[in-house]
């Protein structure tokens, strides 16, 4: 059966589910992508309002190059359709004790602020480093590169001469004391496992990967918002021939004989197609198999969900950075709040992007737009009503106050509020989880959902819930495998 004979059909249309699409496409395929919501991007999505334009989800890309060579597989150049702003510096951060500093990619700088809050702390910075960077360059040819399932290959084997010996393979918390007396630099590199929805105190010392991606490569910002990537990556899909159908939800995926022969979609209509790939929750597959196995995703399993208010404000507000997080006064207790009794925040840490102090297309004239984030717990049982909303808004509120947030709420022009009661109807995620599992523990960071399914032929995985894990380039990569098993298991 030669190439163009080959079917595929794509059960989401977010990043993960485009990429695929336009790999496949690259290659020939067939492809029918069906989303069941009104617009694609997933979690990475865009509202407009009175003028004002906010992204929902990512809000910073790193590992820039995972996007261009998505670009390049596509024989396209990125620079033709997307144009991009490099943070610098990365954020702002303000401490409940007054403390406050910019934390900035620009090595000197950063060497500076370090030296002003503990001097001692340079040499342990330094150590963090190539600590982080043995991590990335045995990652990069293993983790990052190929499913757990795939053999060794030699650069695999090549790379196990970065093997670090020392503090990689304990505790995330405890690894970033051992290089850090700073209490605010221990509370700022705590923060990174929340970019895969888990707690620095629970989460294994190998995440220490991703300070050191966004230090040593820099952090993006797409102009015109970073829905734009959904955009450009939509369009490439459709000049390669690929059929998106939105509000198009997906009710059962077809199978024979553990072999998968296409989907059936909410209104009985039938799709055929040699593979099917998954880019929703994983843990839901069963249910569209009709099969018996209970993969629930439970509670305690659940990466954090988010409470998010998008804010519309009328007047510029210069003195604000593109980044800032406004950190807690007790970490331990907060995350405590969040895994251990489950609840919103006594005390949020709370983190404000305002993309208009970068990108004034935003905004009408004057004016900000906000996204304002506090984690949250993926559970089923908090009903997020006004009551419910106001009582956490408050809390945030208080923790900006606290932290000079320039503006009010009586600024506030527009709002929108995404509840993780909102996220779980919107976009089928258990709780709201955003990153599908926690990564706490070895089992649950490194060995996710695989990206093909183990017991039906033809039915493959893509994004966040999945193998490598969350975040925008490694829900590309994930793509980059699966459409690798494809080619190596259906000969196309």
């Amino acid at each position: 059966m030669s190439n163009q004979q080959k079917s595929a059909v794509i059960i989401g249309g977010g990043l993960g589910g485009l990429a695929a699409a336009i790999r496949l496409a690259a290659r020939g395929w067939r492809v029918t992508l069906c989303e069941q919501g009104p617009t694609l991007g997933g979690k990475m999505n865009r509202i407009q309002s009175e003028g004002f334009t906010f992204d929902t989800g990512p809000s910073l890309i790193t590992m820039r190059w995972v996007f261009e060579e998505l670009f390049t597989a596509a024989g396209k150049r990125i620079d033709d359709y997307l144009s991009f702003t490099a943070m610098r510096p990365l954020a702002r951060y303000r401490f409940d004790d007054g403390t406050q500093f910019t934390y900035s990619s620009n090595l000197p700088e950063w060497l500076d602020t370090v030296r002003s809050l503990e001097p001692r702390d340079v040499d342990g910075f330094f150590r963090f480093l190539r600590l982080g960077a043995r991590i990335f360059e045995l990652s990069k040819a293993t983790f990052l590169r190929r499913p757990p399932s795939s053999p060794p290959d030699l650069e695999a084997l090549r790379a196990l001469r970065h093997f670090p010996l020392r503090h990689a393979w304990g505790n995330y918390h405890k690894a970033v004391a051992a290089h850090f007396r700073s209490p605010h630099l221990r509370q700022l590199y705590d923060r990174y496992p929340t970019y895969v929805g888990s707690s620095p105190y629970r989460s294994p010392a190998t995440l220490l990967v991703i300070p050191y991606i966004e230090f040593a490569f820099g952090g993006w910002y797409a102009d015109g918002g970073l829905y734009r990537i959904i955009e450009s990556l939509a369009q490439i899909a459709r000049e390669l021939g690929v059929e998106l159908r939105t509000s198009t939800p997906v009710a059962r995926i077809l199978h024979r004989a553990g072999r998968v022969e296409g989907v059936e979609l909410s209104g009985g209509e039938r799709i055929a197609s040699d593979v099917a790939i998954m880019n929703g929750d994983a843990s839901l597959a069963p249910q569209l198999l009709g099969d018996a196995r209970d993969t629930t995703l439970t509670e305690g399993r659940r990466s954090m969900s988010g409470l998010v208010f998008l804010w519309g404000v009328r007047r510029s507000l210069p003195e604000l950075h593109h980044h800032t997080v406004y950190f807690s006064r007790d970490y331990p207790d907060e995350f405590r709040d969040l895994f251990d009794v489950r609840r919103f925040p006594e005390d949020p840490t709370v983190y404000v992007s305002a993309p208009s102090r970068s990108d004034r297309s935003l905004v009408p004239g004057e004016g900000e737009a906000f996204f304002v984030m506090a984690n949250a717990p993926a559970n089923d049982r908090d009903e997020w009503n006004e009551d419910d909303i106001d009582a956490a808004r408050a809390r945030v509120l208080a923790r900006l106050r606290k932290g000079g947030f320039p503006a009010s709420e009586d600024d506030v022009a527009v709002e929108r509020v995404w509840t993780p009661r909102q996220l779980a109807r919107r976009y089928t995620m258990p709780g709201g989880a955003i990153y599908g599992t926690h990564s706490h523990g070895w089992k649950n960071a490194f060995l996710r959902p695989p990206n093909q399914d183990k017991r039906y032929h033809g039915l493959y995985y893509v994004g966040g819930s999945t193998h490598p894990g969350g975040g925008t380039p490694t829900v590309l990569l994930s793509a980059a495998m699966t459409c690798e098993l494809i080619r190596s298991n259906e000969g196309a």
